[in-house]
């Protein structure tokens, strides 16, 4: 299962760092920012979810919800939240559930190792829970302002 531009969001459950069980579905009504990234704490990872965090009201008043996603657990997730004030809600997604639906896991190199890991990957949805956006390979410098552009077009 891999999602096209034009698909609607996957009818999956997530386990969030508010300890519930959320459909994914049940966003629909909301424009939504699901963002991939590799690891909690980590130097880019850290950038980019602050960045959101710093345009979070921008975003909340373009009516756009904002889920960030790794494999990481709900706890590293929670404790991630706390360290740096994100005001979203994180995904844990350790058994790579909805990473594979978005096709972010893919193949990667460090010091002459591969090895499987998320690819820094922003997908944009509308009201009406359908993909009108894929940010692949993303870059966290200048990102969030790009995806905060994206979702003042919806």
């Amino acid at each position: 299962m891999s999602i096209s531009i034009g698909d609607t969001i996957p009818d999956l459950n997530v386990a969030t760092t508010q300890n519930e069980n959320l459909a994914l579905s049940s966003l629909k009504g909301n424009k939504l920012v699901l963002y991939f990234y590799p690891k909690d704490n980590t130097p880019g990872c850290t950038t980019q979810g602050q960045q959101f965090r710093d345009a979070y009201n921008d975003f909340q008043a373009a009516g756009c919800v904002i889920l960030g996603v790794s494999r990481e657990s709900l706890k590293s997730h929670q404790n991630f939240i706390n360290k740096h004030e994100f005001p979203f809600d994180l995904i844990s997604d350790p058994d790579e559930v909805l990473c594979k639906a978005m096709d972010v896991i893919k193949e990667k190199s460090m010091y002459g190792k591969t090895y499987l890991g998320i690819e820094r990957s922003t997908f944009i949805f509308d009201d009406q829970a359908k993909l009108r956006y894929e940010l692949r390979k993303v870059k966290v410098k200048g990102h969030v302002d790009e995806v905060l552009g994206l979702v003042k077009t919806l």
